[in-house]
């Protein structure tokens, strides 16, 4: 397993390994140098749990490289970890998503805003844990919010703006592992907030897996090439729709709350590759 901090997700990981009988190496990510030219020295099969979206990316091409089994592979991170290849891959495969654009200037933005109506949702491309993701309410704070990206790295200047959907003040999360959607849970925005990520204060509670649920969130998985992911959907007045695929997704959680022995899945999930 590939990790630059070891969570509370990870020590779940490495106890139901131990408990398991199974060997499981840690690899640091900040300890770890790799060759180009080299042979491979690990594992056939690694966990991939790199938080960091470019790290992942490198450590997952190197190791696939060298002929290595990646979960999740360099492809699901590449789509997962950029919300606009996410969007085009998730709508190609046809998964229901919320209707998008995606601009590459201020001027281009409003005009799309334009077209898309307020209030929409200003998002980086690349990015996690709810940070600079912006409400816009009308043309005046959108203005404001797209200048001051303007001043920001490059990659802030690509402007994923999404449409604002009806939905109550909650969204799920569908824990995927293969073919199988294992466990689920609400997902509830702190009072005041319109974003609903637990870790900045939203409540979570159990969400029972429907046949809808569970259809939706493996289509999403398997689109975005299949493995392990956090699927996160909306209920809109349509029914379900997914707005982001998560490749290296917390669980702890879910975990919690759904009381499904998600880090002993995680580890068959893996044992089932070693032996194809």
């Amino acid at each position: 397993m590939v990790c630059d901090h070891i969570r509370l997700d990870e020590k779940l990981i490495i106890e139901a390994a131990k408990k398991m009988d199974v060997p499981l190496n840690i690899y640091n990510a900040d300890e770890l140098f790799l060759g180009v030219n080299e042979e491979p020295s690990f594992e056939p099969v690694i966990l991939q749990r790199s938080i960091s979206y470019f790290r992942n990316l490198h450590i997952t091409a190197l190791l696939e490289k060298m002929g290595i089994q990646v979960v999740n592979s360099f492809h699901s991170a590449l789509i997962c970890g950029n919300k606009a290849l996410s969007s085009l891959t998730l709508s190609k495969a046809g998964v229901p998503t919320p209707k998008t654009f995606i601009a590459f200037s201020k001027e281009g933005a409003l005009k799309a805003l334009e077209k898309l109506g307020y209030p929409a949702i200003l998002k980086p491309v690349i990015g996690s844990w709810g940070r600079l993701i912006a409400l816009l309410k009308d043309s005046e704070s959108a203005k404001a919010i797209l200048e001051s990206r303007e001043y920001m790295f490059p990659i802030y200047q690509i402007f994923y703006l999404q449409e604002m959907i009806k939905k109550p003040n909650r969204d799920i999360r569908c824990f995927v592992i293969g073919d199988q959607a294992v466990a689920a849970i609400y997902r509830y925005s702190p009072p005041g907030e319109f974003k609903t990520n637990v870790y900045i204060g939203g409540e979570a509670e159990a969400c029972k897996i429907t046949c809808e649920l569970e259809e939706l969130s493996v289509k999403a998985a398997k689109a975005v090439g299949g493995g392990i992911f956090g699927v996160d959907l909306m209920e809109s007045p349509e029914g379900l729709i997914v707005h982001e695929v998560n490749y290296a997704t917390e669980f702890k959680k879910t975990v919690e709350v759904s009381k499904v022995d998600i880090p002993k899945l995680i580890i068959e999930y893996l044992i089932e590759k070693l032996k194809r």
